[in-house]
């Protein structure tokens, strides 16, 4: 399997990685360096958007534009001019917080979940902000909001709560963005790394990108196995989505934020963005955040 860097940029924290099929293009956030970049596959040309402050995750409208969680809560992002609209902030009170790994679900609505900056445990929440802009809170006291996704016939939802080193599932009402009946599905062993980023393949198997694990592996959220594990040159895995014209291409981020000198001379290209071109495998693309309240 042939793991290339998508270019030369190094992220302190990339996340979030998101494709863009109308643009052929790939977009991640780096968190801590407060941006939103972007890599155009039909002529290589690397742009960014600054934002004012830490970017949890973010989501491509129907409008062409951006919705992203801040450091300051839901705000629209003008895609050219990189102008910021406040939507609102559901944890103005909570100032010791940060948004974290987000995406939207099958009918366009934007979930993202909370982290405490310190390290507390529990004091994280997940959101769902639907298209007339309504901020509703689905799972409460989660410590490290991360991985999420849903399962192609909209059964159901996935998520991770990181140091819980667990999948959960929940049944999933995709008419109204409901979720019950918590159920674990995936128990991991310290050895993999922590659970963080995560996304399905047209199989239904969820790939979850592992962080101080070396690697992005296939799991089985049926019977809780691994099922496959590709290795990368690099320790800070976050996050995998699919992409490309057939789907068929990985693309992974990562991180250095941490990483000590000594570190970072054996993993010299922490923080890369990569991409796998013909990974045998194959996703789903991305609904666009549906607005239709504006």
């Amino acid at each position: 399997m042939n793991i290339t860097t998508l270019c030369n940029h190094r992220s302190m924290l990339g996340e979030g990685p998101v494709w863009d099929a109308a643009n052929n293009a790939i977009l991640w956030v780096d968190i801590m360096g407060c941006a939103i970049h972007e890599l155009n596959r039909k002529n290589n040309s690397f742009t960014s958007i600054a934002t004012p402050s830490m970017i949890g995750s973010f989501a491509l409208c129907n409008d062409g534009n951006i919705v992203a969680a801040l450091q300051e809560g839901f705000v629209f992002i003008n895609r050219n001019t990189g102008e910021i609209s406040t939507i609102g902030d559901p944890e103005k009170h909570l100032p010791g917080n940060r948004f974290n790994d987000g995406k939207t679900d099958p009918a366009g609505r934007f979930w993202t979940g909370s982290m405490s900056l310190s390290g507390e445990t529990g004091t994280g929440n997940l959101y769902m902000l639907d298209g007339k802009l309504n901020i509703n809170k689905k799972i409460e006291n989660v410590s490290i909001s991360n991985g999420l996704c849903w399962s192609e016939d909209l059964k159901y939802f996935y998520y991770i709560d990181t140091p819980t080193m667990e999948v959960v599932r929940y049944d999933y009402d995709n008419s109204n963005g409901e979720i019950s009946n918590k159920t674990r599905v995936i128990s991991i062993p310290g050895k993999e790394g922590y659970p963080d980023g995560m996304t399905m393949d047209s199989e239904g198997m969820l790939w979850i990108a592992h962080w101080e694990g070396w690697q992005v592996a296939r799991w089985n959220p049926f019977t809780g196995e691994k099922i496959d594990a590709i290795q990368l040159p690099v320790s800070l895995v976050t996050s995998i989505c699919f992409g490309g014209e057939n789907m068929d291409e990985m693309y992974i981020t990562s991180a250095r934020v941490g990483l000590t000198d000594e570190q970072l001379a054996e993993e010299p290209l922490a923080g890369s963005s990569f991409i796998i071109e013909h990974s045998g495998y194959k996703g789903s693309g991305f609904a666009p955040f549906n607005i239709t309240q504006h």
